[in-house]
């Protein structure tokens, strides 16, 4: 198998695949935990409030019998009569007396032997029968009884809260025997019902509150380690695409070194015919008439001559780049001096030159002689560019460490495909070029520690924006 098809292996791959299971664990740990505490507290729950039930039914007993039973039974006869209000009411008085300062939603108390209930809280009760069920009975013999009632959705039964929890505890009305400790005859059953539904939901809120703290708090270190693993992946990539271009750097420059020793060697063979080339189509000119096809075919060997011999320059500046000389200069003494320069051919084909300089523009270190043929590049490059005239746009401005240089034209533009194009040895859309000239301008500003970048104008044009440091070193 050929090394090359074997997928990488990824690093942190571990840690990642760690930081999520644990995030899954603990969540689930959290979830059961939940459970755990919430069971815990519903049976804490319950206990505590059949506990409260029977504090309540004993204090009721004994109020019940000495308040009302006796004096009943004395005045009447007999206990139980469901018509008689004034035994009704009396009954009543006790037993809210009784409970004022309890809480409980209802109370309903049956007779022993019919399974009928003479009291309740709620007199549609009154006189129904049979509504006890086995918890009475339970209660007639004389053993207290609870039973927690629940209704609700499936949901609300299984992680939530039901939306009604009742407590029905049936405890015994004894006859109480003065002096005694022996428990005297049943005499009927009391049904004590509390409505826990705002306990049940606490506890479901606490369980939430449980969940939701477990799962925030994992949340956030699960996005703190994803993102510490990111980041350690995105700097070992960010290694090894440096390393790629490193390595196809070297190759670039190990061609581009081969390619400007033969340029340079080439460039210096040709220089050499081509200057007795020029000199003798001079003295050509100089020895015939003034006027004629002669002379201009003269003038044509010469102009030609200039520009091989300007095109071989450019090679000779590209092959072999000057190192940076550097001094202290002024970045608009030396536009002023480029244009200056091309002031001839400014005035000549009509083009207007605006300039904008700020005031507290510093000296820089820098060659002045690189960036002035820098800056002469791209404003010859803007002129080309509008062959009719049309106008120019140089702005100056510091910042903190640096100073920018604006340079805007009114022409074309440059088509998208050949924007990223514009920087390549002998890459030019001119029909005369060696397309050297930009990239001779982007290695002068990075070799002073700058940055050239090109693109179209919002409006029309092309706008190169040159940064250079104000101290070489910054």
């Amino acid at each position: 198998m050929d090394p090359k098809d074997i997928a990488p292996i990824k690093p942190f791959k571990l840690l990642k695949y760690f930081t999520f299971t644990s995030l899954v664990v603990i969540l689930l740990g959290s979830l059961v935990l939940s459970m755990v505490i919430a069971r815990r507290a519903e049976t804490v729950l319950l206990k505590k409030s059949e506990d409260y039930a029977l504090l309540m039914a004993d204090n009721l007993n004994h109020q019940v019998f000495l308040q009302f039973i006796v004096p009943a039974a004395l005045q009447f006869g007999q206990v139980i009569q469901l018509r008689n209000k004034a035994l009704f009411d009396r009954l009543d008085q006790v037993v809210r007396n009784t409970l004022h300062s309890f809480s409980v939603e209802t109370v309903n108390i049956f007779d022993r032997k019919e399974n009928v209930i003479f009291y309740s809280f709620d007199k549609e009760l009154l006189g129904r029968k049979g509504l006890g069920g086995i918890d009475y009975q339970q209660a007639v013999l004389g053993k207290s009884r609870s039973k927690l009632i629940r209704r609700g959705g499936i949901w609300g039964m299984l992680f939530g809260a039901p939306r009604e929890s009742k407590l029905r505890t049936y405890v015994p009305l004894r006859a109480e025997r003065p002096l005694s400790n022996i428990e005297g005859p049943v005499l009927g059953v009391f049904e004590i019902v509390q409505d826990l539904s705002e306990d049940y939901q606490t506890i479901t809120d606490f369980k939430y509150r449980i969940i939701i703290t477990s799962a925030v708090i994992m949340g956030l270190l699960f996005f703190v380690l994803r993102h510490v693993v990111k980041r350690g992946e995105q700097i070992i990539e960010k290694r090894a695409e440096e390393r790629l271009l490193l390595k196809e750097k070297l190759g670039n420059a190990q061609r581009l070194a081969s390619l400007g020793e033969m340029v340079a060697g080439i460039s210096h063979e040709i220089r050499n015919p081509l200057g007795i080339i020029t000199s003798t189509a001079e003295l050509l000119k100089q020895k015939l008439a003034r006027a004629g096809p002669e002379v201009e075919l003269a003038d044509v060997v010469v102009q030609e001559a200039d520009r091989l011999n300007s095109i071989v320059t450019d090679f000779l500046n590209f092959a072999r780049p000057q190192a940076p000389n550097f001094m202290s200069c002024r970045i608009d003494e030396i536009i002023e001096k480029n244009l200056t320069f091309l002031a001839p051919e400014i005035n000549k084909n009509g083009y207007r030159v605006h300039k904008r300089f700020a005031t507290d523009i510093p000296e820089i270190q820098a060659d002045p002689g690189l960036l002035y043929q820098a800056f002469l590049n791209i404003l010859m490059n803007a002129m080309q560019a509008m062959p009719e005239g049309g106008d120019i746009y140089i702005e100056l401005s510091a910042r903190k460490h640096t100073v920018e240089i604006l340079f805007v034209d009114e022409g074309p533009g440059i088509l998208d495909e050949t924007l990223s194009r514009i920087w390549e040895p002998f890459f030019t859309s001119k029909d005369k070029g060696s397309g050297l000239g930009l990239p001779i301008v982007k290695k002068i500003i990075e070799g002073h520690g700058g940055i050239v970048e090109a693109d179209n104008s919002s409006e029309k044009g092309v706008r190169v924006a040159v940064t250079l440091p104000v101290d070489r070193y910054s």
